[in-house]
Formats: C-alpha cells, sequence, structure tokens
C-alpha cells in the first residue's frame, strides 16, 4: 500500500487512483458504490450508535439525567409499549443531535434517519422540539413559543407529533426511570439502516 493511504477495508477492495473527484471515470465511480455498499452493510450503524454513545459520560447541566440517558429512557418506553421498530429506533435517535447542534437537533436526526424511515417518522423528528414548547410552561425565554405547534394543526402528523413529544420526549427527564441496554437496540439499529435509502432531496 502506498505510504499515507487510508486501509481498506477488505483485502479484494481497491482504491481509486484518480486524485481529483472531476477526474473520476465511470468504472470508478461503480467501484466506489459497489465497495460503498459493503461498507455500510458493515459500519453505517456503528457508527450511528457510536455517536449516541460517545454523550454517556457527559455530565448533566441541570436535568437529573444527561441527554444519552434521556433517549435511552424515552426509547425503552416506547419498546415497553410495543412500538414498532422503527419508531422505537427514531425515539433512540430523536436528540442525537441535541448537544452538538441544540437549536436545529431535530433536523440533525431527520437528516441522518429520513431515508430508512416514514415520512410520519421525518415529519416528527423534524419538528418535535417545536412541539415540545407546548409543554414548556413559563419559560422566560420568548423563542420558546408554546403556540408554535400550531401552524401545523391539521397536518396529517399532528397528532402523531404530539403523542411522541407527550408520551416519550417530556417524560422521560427523570433519575430511576426504566433503561435498558444500548445493546438492546442495536440489532433495531442494523435492520432499519440497512434498508433501501430513499433519495431526500433538499426542501
Amino acid at each position: 500500500m502506498e505510504e499515507g493511504r487510508t486501509p481498506l477495508l477488505k483485502p479484494d477492495f481497491r482504491y481509486v487512483e484518480a486524485p481529483r473527484l472531476d477526474a473520476f471515470r465511470r468504472e470508478d465511480w461503480q467501484l466506489l458504490g459497489r465497495q460503498r455498499r459493503i461498507f455500510d452493510a458493515e459500519h453505517q450503524a456503528a457508527h450511528a450508535l457510536r455517536l449516541l454513545e460517545a454523550t454517556a459520560g457527559d455530565p448533566a447541566f441541570g436535568y437529573q439525567v444527561n441527554n444519552y440517558r434521556h433517549s435511552i429512557q424515552a426509547a425503552t418506553a416506547a419498546m415497553q409499549d410495543g412500538r414498532d421498530e422503527e419508531y422505537v429506533v427514531v425515539t433512540l435517535f430523536h436528540d442525537v443531535g441535541f448537544t452538538v447542534c441544540p437549536g436545529s437537533h431535530g433536523a440533525f436526526a431527520a437528516a441522518m434517519l429520513s431515508p430508512y424511515v416514514s415520512d410520519a417518522s421525518r415529519w416528527i423528528l423534524e419538528r418535535h422540539q417545536i412541539f415540545q414548547s407546548h409543554h414548556c410552561h413559563d419559560h422566560p425565554d420568548e423563542a420558546v413559543d408554546p403556540d408554535g405547534r400550531e401552524r401545523w394543526r391539521g397536518h396529517p402528523h399532528f397528532a402523531a407529533t404530539a403523542e411522541f413529544v407527550e408520551r416519550y420526549d417530556i417524560t422521560t427527564i427523570a433519575a430511576g426511570l426504566p433503561e435498558a441496554p444500548l445493546a438492546v437496540f442495536a440489532p433495531m439499529v442494523r435492520r432499519v439502516l440497512a434498508r433501501p435509502p430513499r433519495l431526500i432531496a433538499p426542501a
């Protein structure tokens, strides 16, 4: 292997030799496509889980539990309620971006999962933090609008998003609630991310 190159995943994988993207030929793209499918199958779910697990040891800034434990509590509650795998995975990752982009963490989670989940799940992820504001009584920040969700009343996914927030988001921030090990959710994550991805065009 040429010095400086990152090792390939498989012994039979090959490098694209062109040094610039605009110099790639059809066969280069085909090679990358074949190898990428194998790479994703082996690594994508693990990377997603590590992204969440990276926050497991974070301190809290006032909540009784950190964001990782909130996510685990929420997913555990959804699983105990008998929700389907997609719903549980969406619940597990709904706040995965909370510590890196708190103001747009719903969009962060939606961008990560949208190719693999339903439009309803995407809608829940994108808007759950706005729906959460409905329950933030006496909040001093004027940007937190309790009626912010009303612009979408009548939308087909309004009720499902309101239920998600009421059942799994605002109620899973306390010490002592059930928390299943992350390993319990790993097979569900692998199965959801193994679905053929949909192309999501920018809005």
